[in-house]
């Protein structure tokens, strides 16, 4: 159990049933009376945000969430199936729960799913991600001014921003936290 001293941000608990994180934490000490610890709070299910107050010495149960490294299998009308490596279990996730993850998603790869209960709520992908350049404007001889970039779109239907020395067919490094470009790849 956690109590008051332990909440901070990105701490993982359970409220009503269903997991959530806090994204933001104020603590506050009136001049008289119980201090106050006010959350921002995210249902990891919904989305959904909402205001806390909760007063020192209450407590919460930790979420009981479990990571599981699981490999990207395909994509289907019902969503996106990845494949336990240990059980060989399959999961489905919707393309709301991913996000933009789902633009960084290659057959076979290895990710993190996150689960509650059995079912999956949230993905982690590598930090960097290498993808195919599919489309792209052609480059033009003599552009050469610093921080010239330009358009491009990648196999995943990602699009993004590169340097202009970068063309079609291309293989890039992007970063899956940022969605931006590293470099390019040689294959």
């Amino acid at each position: 159990m956690y109590t008051c001293a332990d909440l901070k941000k990105g701490l993982k608990l359970m409220v009503d049933g269903e997991p959530h994180v806090i994204v933001q934490f104020d603590f506050t000490k009136p001049g008289k009376g119980q201090a106050l610890y006010k959350c921002k709070l995210r249902n990891m299910i919904t989305g959904s945000l909402f205001d806390r107050t909760y007063r020192s010495g209450e407590s919460f149960p930790p979420a009981s969430l479990e990571d599981r490294d699981m490999q990207f299998l395909y994509r289907d009308e019902s969503g996106y199936v990845f494949m336990d490596n240990k059980t060989y279990e399959q999961i489905t996730l919707t393309e709301e729960t991913l996000g933009d993850d789902k633009y960084f998603l290659k057959d076979n790869m290895e990710v993190k799913i996150l689960t509650f209960e059995g079912r999956g709520i949230g993905i982690t992908l590598p930090n960097f991600v290498n993808l195919k350049v599919s489309e792209s404007e052609p480059w033009v001889k003599g552009d050469t001014a610093a921080g010239n970039n330009k358009p491009a779109t990648v196999e995943t239907g990602y699009n993004l921003q590169v340097p202009s020395f970068v063309e079609t067919e291309d293989l890039i490094q992007i970063d899956t936290r940022t969605g931006e470009y590293v470099t390019r790849v040689k294959e």
